[in-house]
């Protein structure tokens, strides 16, 4: 399918502004290895009073940290170019991991309770040309996104949080006392503690690993017991219908949403400076190839996209400063497997705002440097993801990525439901972690080969000591 037929399709499902941001996004990820014109700004200095002790640039999912700094006695502003609170992807997550929107004092039960559109008896993980591996509390409930993003805002607003709509954040200076703003609508201001939220759009999302995703909400797609039907009872995480192809190994997920409907995606895992990614080219390959994952005669409901970070942890992970704090796909602080940004967030928002709360209140010129929290087993799993983003470019060896993840989903579900299950949801300790790649390796020697061709000596020894520094903290 070509690009602009591609292009018709989104803009038909999802309207014009839609359309202009995946555009956007492809400009911005095709610009990155240009060098972009900075503003220069007057940074603050020590007795300068901010205009606000919070600025969030980005109001999606990260909304959520603006009331309960709110709540907290903070003022907050919310700068987004499109408006606050809109969802550009559908979420699922485990049944605790809704627990801290209750928690937080966000919404209530019974509000949570109808943001949940469907739950599944299980998902599945399945690899072409090999198994299929059910494992149950993983991305299990589908959660209404819009709805969601809709009751923060509400609550931000009731909350004195001041909101900018199609008002960007375009550059930041940071001083020992603040950080200093300007704005895509020509103003300056100035804040104690930026956050930002932007995503992979922010200048600042520098990790070394990108997930291109397209798909949507589609309708028409047929039901029934088949691999190729729709179970709406079962979410499928992870799936694959060919080998490597195009130099990538493209991943298919599905998650039954409302009656008839299914959230369908098609990515793949990237290094971070790749050329040649692209969300509307990778759409012309969702619609072309559509018929080899599912049937029915489906129809896209409402487009959802978008360039995901990630970050290996063999190397640096995003810089920031003392007063600024990446959050959500801008600082890629969830996993690098799955790339489950919801459910990561929700594991952590609360602590993201104590520390963004703790920053703001340092006196001025006091170090206020606040970090995300990071799972333990992303230090594992971060090279499983590179190893996903380099796979073999020979056409004779298309289908070792395929057997390896088999081999490794297959020990997984040999290890049990409770481990396999941990492991998708960032728990997994790293006893397990390291029994699972002991057993892989044993049903697979040639993993050794791969590995160390792949990752190389320096990243297989930082991988290696992290891992260990790990299984000592556990003992």
């Amino acid at each position: 399918m070509r690009n602009d037929e591609a292009r018709r399709r989104v803009r038909e499902a999802g309207g014009e502004e839609l359309c202009e941001r995946l555009v956007h996004l492809d400009a911005i990820r095709a610009a990155r290895a240009e060098r972009q014109p900075t503003i220069e700004l007057t940074r603050p200095d020590e007795g300068t009073t901010p205009d606000y002790d919070v600025v969030i640039a980005g109001g999606g999912l990260w909304l959520l940290v603006a009331p309960l700094l709110a709540a907290r006695g903070l003022s907050v502003a919310v700068f987004d170019r499109a408006r606050i609170g809109q969802a550009h992807r559908e979420w699922n997550c485990s049944a605790k991991e809704l627990a801290p929107l209750v928690s937080s004092g966000l919404l209530r039960e019974d509000e949570v309770e109808r943001l949940v559109v469907a739950r599944y008896d299980h998902g599945v993980c399945r690899w072409h040309g090999g198994g299929t591996y059910p494992v149950r509390r993983v991305l299990d409930h589908a959660v209404d996104a819009g709805k969601l993003l809709a009751a923060v805002r509400a609550l931000a607003e009731a909350r004195g949080v001041a909101l900018h709509d199609r008002e960007a954040i375009v550059a930041h200076g940071e001083g020992p006392a603040g950080v200093a703003l300007a704005t895509s609508a020509g103003a300056t201001l100035s804040a104690r503690i930026f956050v930002d939220a932007r995503g992979a759009s922010s200048p600042l999302a520098t990790a070394d690993l990108v997930c291109p995703t397209v798909g949507g909400v589609l309708s028409g797609l047929e039901e029934g017991e088949a691999e190729d039907q729709i179970r709406p009872d079962v979410g499928e995480i992870l799936a694959t219908t060919e080998g490597v192809e195009e130099g990538r190994q493209h991943i298919w997920e599905a998650f039954p949403g409302k009656s008839g409907e299914v959230t369908v995606y098609l990515f793949y895992y990237a290094l971070g400076g790749a050329p040649g990614a692209s969300l509307v080219s990778l759409y012309a390959r969702f619609f072309e190839k559509m018929s080899a994952y599912k049937r029915g005669d489906f129809r896209l409901v409402r487009p959802t996209f978008g360039f995901i970070p990630g970050w290996s942890r063999l190397g640096p992970g995003p810089a920031h400063g003392q007063r600024v704090v990446l959050v959500g796909d801008a600082a890629a602080r969830h996993s690098p497997l799955t790339f489950c940004g919801f459910g990561s967030a929700l594991r952590s928002f609360e602590g993201v705002a104590a520390s963004i709360t703790r920053a703001a209140e340092q006196p001025e010129g006091r170090g206020a440097s606040v970090s995300p929290g990071d799972a333990p087993i992303h230090k594992g799993t971060g090279a499983l993801a590179w190893l996903m983003a380099t796979p073999p470019k020979e056409p004779a060896r298309a289908w070792e990525l395929n057997d390896l993840l088999d081999t490794a989903f297959a020990t997984l579900a040999d290890m049990g439901d409770e481990a396999y299950g941990a492991l998708l949801r960032d728990e997994m300790s790293a006893k397990d972690f390291v029994r699972f790649l002991r057993t892989v390796a044993g049903k697979r020697p040639r993993v050794y080969r791969d590995v160390l061709g792949r990752l190389r000596l320096f990243g297989l020894g930082r991988w290696g000591f992290s891992v260990a520094r790990e299984l000592l903290r556990a003992s």
